[in-house]
Order: structure tokens, then C-alpha cells, then sequence
């Protein structure tokens, strides 16, 4: 048995979906789903009242969309990290979900192992970037994000910065530059200030365009 528990919230429109993913879902021993909801707006209230570690959720749905779900948890500071869950493959569909505050996305096809793996992977810190993907939101990069400057890093906080960039989550940058999370999130925090940054996803953007990453 896992430490700790991932609770999950699941948000589609289509009740199958639901059903298909909590029937496999429930059968890991670290992750419990924990509710669900038919579209974004539903998504948003049960995110605020049940606190789930990942939400699942789609893009395309009635009412709210996922897009639009997305803004309205960042606005609430709501720590959930969102993974993506869609059958729409074009980057302009996945890229604004990205850019909303997604930790990363799969497609609706995905294996199962494939998702849990996803899961446990944004709960650790990590952001799911495909290279295509990845591409695109660097090329709509419109100066707006991102305008500090990389020269007033610290050494420190560019190696911290080069780490994010890899996938790493706070425990594994600790790990690997022997420091306590505690100082990790406290770098983190003065590079998003530094770089005028809003999350880790811009930060890791930021990294590979200035050629930070390693």
C-alpha cells in the first residue's frame, strides 16, 4: 500500500467515460477516486469541496468547458494539479488548456497503466509536455510571459530552474542537489518572481527557449 492516497476527482460530460475511468482507477492502491462531475462548472464546485490531489478532466463540454474550468481554479488558488483528459488531438485544443494551468494531458485512449502513470506523475510535480506540444506554446510565446531576466538567477536557482525543466518535483530536485523541499519550493518561488512567471509550466518554457534545460 502507497504512503499516500492520490484522491482523484473525475470531470466528463459523458457518464461511460466516468464509469470506464473509475473502474480502473479504483483497482490501484494508491489512487481513490473521490468524486465526480458532468461538466466545468460542477468540476470547479467539487474540486472546492472535496480537495482532491488531480483532477481528471476534459476539454469539451457543455456550459463550462475545461478551459474556462481551469481559469476559474487558478483564480481560486485551488492546488489541484489538472490533467487532461481528451480525444481532441490539435494543438489548438490542448495548447490554451496548457497555458489555463494544466499540469499536462492524455488522449482518451490511453493505456491504463499509461494514465495511472500520468497521475502519479503531475502529483509529484511534474509537468506531461509533449515535444509538439511543447513547441507550440513556446512559438505563441508573445513577450507578455516570462519579461524578467534570466541574469538575475542565482547559480542555485538556475540549476533549480534546469531541473524543473527535466520533470523533476520538488522532492526529486532536493534529492538531487541535496537540499531540503522546504528550500526547493522557497528557489521555485524566486524564480516565478524573478521571471515574472505564473507556474512551473511557463517555467520550464522559459528554461528551453533560454536554453536552461538540460
Amino acid at each position: 500500500m502507497a504512503d499516500k492516497i492520490i484522491r482523484v476527482l473525475l470531470v466528463d460530460d459523458h457518464q461511460v467515460v466516468r464509469r470506464g475511468l473509475r473502474t480502473f482507477l479504483e483497482i490501484q492502491d494508491d489512487i481513490e477516486v473521490v468524486g465526480e462531475a458532468a461538466d466545468g462548472a460542477e468540476g470547479v464546485a467539487r474540486s472546492e469541496e472535496l480537495h482532491p490531489d488531480v483532477v481528471l478532466m476534459d476539454i469539451k463540454m457543455p456550459g463550462t468547458d475545461g478551459i474556462e474550468a481551469l481559469r476559474k481554479l487558478r483564480e481560486l488558488d485551488n492546488p489541484a494539479k489538472v490533467l487532461i483528459v481528451t480525444s481532441f488531438t490539435e494543438q489548438r485544443t490542448v495548447v490554451p488548456a496548457l497555458r489555463a494551468g494544466a499540469s499536462g494531458y492524455v488522449y482518451k485512449d490511453v493505456d491504463p497503466e499509461a494514465l495511472a502513470g500520468a497521475i502519479r506523475s503531475v502529483h509529484a510535480g511534474h509537468v506531461l509536455l509533449q515535444p509538439e506540444v511543447a513547441g507550440a506554446l513556446l512559438a505563441q510565446e508573445d513577450g507578455g510571459t516570462g519579461t524578467g531576466r534570466g541574469g538575475t538567477l542565482t547559480e542555485r536557482e538556475r540549476e533549480v530552474l534546469g531541473l524543473i525543466a527535466d520533470g523533476r518535483s520538488n522532492r526529486e530536485i532536493a534529492r538531487a542537489l541535496v537540499l531540503s523541499e522546504k528550500t526547493v519550493k522557497t528557489h521555485v518561488s524566486n524564480i516565478l518572481m524573478k521571471l515574472d512567471l505564473a507556474d512551473r509550466t511557463q517555467a520550464a518554457l522559459w528554461a528551453v527557449r533560454h536554453g536552461v534545460a538540460g
